[in-house]
């Protein structure tokens, strides 16, 4: 066996990224940022992608991921991960975030409508980015899901979009499996209607 300290920084790096999340969550409870790091590294990109899936925006999923990481940064002292594994967690805090930043946006629109027309030409790239067919469609899925009743909108959340098991949603969510797997069957059924009626 190799003695740990003739290891070079390569082994050792190699050997952190192996670690569970449990153990590396704990390490950077106790400040270790490279322990963090680590879990960035591992799961930046299925965040992004889950985000996006969210938003149906590249930029709005690229702020989200950075929000949830430094929420994660934030509360990793407090935390407890399911079944070994910080993902879940990382989707249901993306999730609560995507909700806040719809009501903000919602807001906001709301008082872009109240005030008076300038005959301001629309903005070319925006013109551009609307015809792009799968961020549209990317847009009407996550309105049609945002527009769902909480409940059934956390398991769609958590097993259609973030991909997760029924069993560890339930887990996260403190449910039964059955539950989850009742909620997606609902939710399925007013997705299909709610997508038939959208432009």
């Amino acid at each position: 066996m190799t003695d740990p300290s003739t290891r070079g920084a390569s082994e050792l790096d190699a050997s952190r990224t192996a670690d569970p999340d449990t153990s590396l969550w704990r390490r950077a409870a106790a400040g270790e940022r490279e322990a963090f790091g680590a879990l960035f590294e591992r799961h930046a990109e299925a965040l992004w992608n889950h985000c996006y899936r969210l938003t149906g925006s590249w930029a709005l999923a690229e702020d989200i991921t950075s929000a949830t990481f430094l929420t994660a940064w934030a509360k990793v002292g407090g935390i407890t991960l399911v079944r070994e594994s910080a993902l879940p967690w990382l989707y249901a805090v993306a999730g609560n975030i995507v909700r806040t930043e719809n009501r903000r946006t919602a807001r906001f629109a709301r008082a872009v409508r109240r005030l008076p027309e300038d005959g301001t030409a629309e903005d070319h790239a925006e013109a551009v980015a609307h015809r792009v067919d799968v961020d549209r469609r990317t847009r009407e899925v996550a309105t049609a899901v945002a527009r769902l009743p909480r409940a059934e909108r956390e398991a769609v959340e958590l097993c259609l979009l973030g991909e997760l098991s029924t069993v560890d949603a339930a887990t996260l969510l403190g449910i039964a499996e059955a539950s989850v797997r009742a909620r997606l069957s609902r939710a399925r059924g007013r997705l299909r209607t709610l997508l038939e009626v959208t432009p």
